[in-house]
């Protein structure tokens, strides 16, 4: 193989196995810093930190991954299980850790390292294509990736087990440990319902290899039939609906017609893939750090059917943007995808020395891409400090009583969530006792500010009381208050 054959001598493997521990921890630690300092200073948010926070708390005590707060505020009930929103069961290994720290930050760090983790089956994959000092520029171009940035600065997901297991079933698949690979690829269909797609886009990848058809038809199918079989049957067992997230109304108004659709309209299904334009700008921003070396390898196969699954929607703008954690499951295999370009093209025009020039190129593109994206805040003094603001309603919080349900905005959430019940103070009362309101500033999900300071207006006409007040936010309480948190009818 070239990577045996070109691989100079960098030290012996334990001393490499040290050096790649180290780089991992180090990465985790900076992450950690970034994803706490956001949390310290009132920058995460209860949808969908807070989430996660209570359906991970549900699991450390032995119960069903219930969220109050996703349950009331989309008119599920108080006792909706988040199986129903997304079928992500991976979520309870996290549990244990809740034993050791019960809040919001433990997740938080737990993401930081998983994302962290995926630094060393990306090294071991590159280390055999390009040898080991290009796989340490190949970690360092993931590590500085604008997909993880952006996923470290909206809070947590459980996205964040996506990276380490793709390239997992994909570098233990490259040294032979198939049994290995199969069980990283059963591992990440339990983090969410869609990571079937993943799967069948690994199978896409294995029919370009010789010998591998029979696997890879196996994992297509698969990928597919879980991915069915999680979207409408365990999600509705679970109290959700089948069709809750169901974007694709421009093809048909279900799967059959989708498919349908799609191949009967294949220029409908090119308009959808470059409609509006940010669509285009995301799938530029994936390939171009990279210098567009993933499109010379088979393994960029492997992605397409997860990215055309938000590419082709028509609704939820969110999925195209090159924000949030939706392109994170992406972002290691397009990383893997450059490697192996190119180690193609340096085989194909030795005189370029691709496979020792592009690692060294790729990160100094990934450098330059840093600046327009989340990690550009590590440079912002202001990043690690508190504003007036969140100087102000951290001051009135420690009223409230640990255990108590509260109602909070969306920013203040998080907060709280570790010692009180939270519910989001939303365009519906819920007369909870405890209320934090925001009369100075829009809040999500309300549709003005004049919306919020009514709300206010109505609280004190029903008997709630201003305990504290500091720059634009109140805290309210009414004794004996009974919350109404039955489902919207």
């Amino acid at each position: 193989m070239l990577a045996e054959a070109t691989e100079p001598r960098t030290g012996t493997p334990r001393r490499q196995a040290v050096a790649v521990g180290a780089l991992t921890v180090v990465v985790a630690a900076v992450y950690s810093v970034y994803a706490l300092v956001r949390f310290w200073a009132f920058r995460t948010t209860t949808y969908d930190l807070v989430i996660f926070d209570q359906a991970v708390r549900s699991y450390s005590r032995m119960h069903l991954p219930v969220a109050i707060v996703k349950g009331v505020h989309n008119g599920f009930g108080a006792q909706f299980n988040v199986l129903g929103d997304h079928f992500s069961p991976i979520l309870a290994l996290l549990a244990p850790l809740y034993w050791i720290h019960d809040g919001p930050q433990t997740l938080l760090v737990a993401q930081s390292v998983l994302l962290a983790l995926t630094i060393v089956p990306l090294w071991a994959f590159t280390r055999r294509r390009l040898g080991s000092g290009p796989a340490y520029c190949v970690s360092a171009v993931y590590a500085l990736a604008w997909p993880v940035a952006e996923t470290l600065a909206f809070d947590f997901h459980e996205m964040a087990f996506a990276p380490v297991l793709s390239m997992l079933v994909l570098e233990r698949h490259e040294a032979g440990r198939r049994w290995q690979s199969a069980a990283a690829a059963g591992a990440l269909l339990l983090v969410k319902e869609d990571m079937g797609l993943l799967v069948a886009g690994f199978g896409l990848y294995l029919l370009t290899r010789p010998g591998e058809r029979r696997r890879a038809a196996f994992l297509v199918v698969a990928g597919v039939f879980w991915t069915w079989l999680a979207s409408r049957v365990l999600i509705p067992a679970f109290g959700g609906s089948a069709d809750y997230y169901w974007a694709y109304d421009a093809l048909g108004r279900d799967l059959p017609h989708a498919a349908s659709g799609a191949l009967t309209h294949p220029w409908t299904v090119g308009r959808l893939l470059v409609t509006p334009h940010v669509k285009v700008t995301t799938m530029l921003w994936l390939v171009a750090p990279l210098l567009l070396l993933p499109l010379l390898s088979p393994i960029t196969l492997a992605v397409l059917p997860l990215l055309a699954e938000r590419m082709l929607s028509s609704r939820f703008g969110h999925w195209w943007e090159p924000r949030f954690h939706y392109n994170v499951a992406l972002a290691a295999l397009l990383v893997a995808a450059g490697v192996d370009g190119a180690a193609r093209l340096g085989r194909l025009l030795p005189r370029l020395r691709a496979e020792h020039v592009w690692p060294v190129a790729a990160l100094a593109a990934t450098l330059a891409v840093v600046p327009h994206f989340a990690f550009a805040k590590f440079a912002e003094r202001g990043f690690y400090r508190r504003d007036a603001r969140a100087r102000a309603v951290a001051a009135i919080l420690p009223a409230i009583p640990d255990g108590a349900l509260v109602e909070a905005p969306n920013g203040v959430g998080p907060q709280l969530s570790g010692r009180t019940r939270v519910l989001l103070w939303d365009d519906r009362p819920r007369w909870a006792p405890w209320v934090v309101a925001d009369v100075a500033a829009l809040d999500f999900p309300f549709p003005s500010l004049q919306a919020q300071r009514d709300r206010v207006s109505l609280l004190r006409r029903e008997g709630y009381a201003v305990v504290r007040q500091q720059d634009g936010y109140l805290l309210l309480n009414r004794p004996g208050s009974v919350p109404d948190l039955r489902p919207a009818r």
